[in-house]
């Protein structure tokens, strides 16, 4: 049964009205994850909700310049469809080749868009190397950790992941 309406105006500071169910126990508040099972969590940890949110603000935005070699992953990309001058690529060469592009970038002699644009073996070429934001998770866990341990505009030394070799400037 619903209780009929007051005559009462209802002005804006007044609380909105509560269907009244005769058959539900007065005051009995729905179980949540904080209440139904308070042996998961302890009184000092976050909700999940919490954590969610709190990941979300942990995002980093970034770019990069990758170099494949023959121990990357996937042999291929857009510079090298077929990737025989990956194959044909140590790790040592690819970090050497990556260490010569970082100093003409730290040097002011190059940009790193461009850099990235001209040497990066990502698709994020097209885009300066940009990978735009993300959280962690999402990313090869050397990447990202070295991701977010650098400044805003820092860049970062060589970071080997299953892509190939990377220096990392993060943008945000």
């Amino acid at each position: 049964m619903i209780e009929p309406p007051s005559d009462k105006p209802i002005s804006p500071s007044s609380p909105p009205s509560k269907l009244h169910n005769p058959a539900a126990p007065p005051d009995r508040k729905r179980p949540n994850s904080a209440t139904s099972n308070p042996s998961s969590r302890t009184a000092g940890d976050p909700s999940p909700a919490t954590k969610r949110s709190k990941k979300a603000r942990e995002a980093v935005r970034a770019s990069h310049l990758l170099i494949k070699h023959e121990g990357s992953r996937r042999k291929a990309s857009w510079k090298d469809p077929d990737g025989h001058r990956i194959s044909a690529t140590t790790r040592n060469a690819a970090a050497d080749r990556l260490r010569s592009l970082r100093e003409k970038i730290v040097s002011g002699e190059v940009r790193f868009a461009d850099a990235a644009t001209q040497h990066s073996d990502c698709s994020s070429a097209k885009r300066g190397g940009d990978l735009g934001r993300f959280g962690r998770g999402q990313m090869q866990k050397p990447f990202e950790e070295t991701t977010f341990a650098l400044e805003v505009g820092e860049i970062s030394d060589i970071v080997d992941t299953d892509s190939g070799v990377h220096i990392i400037l993060r943008t945000g």
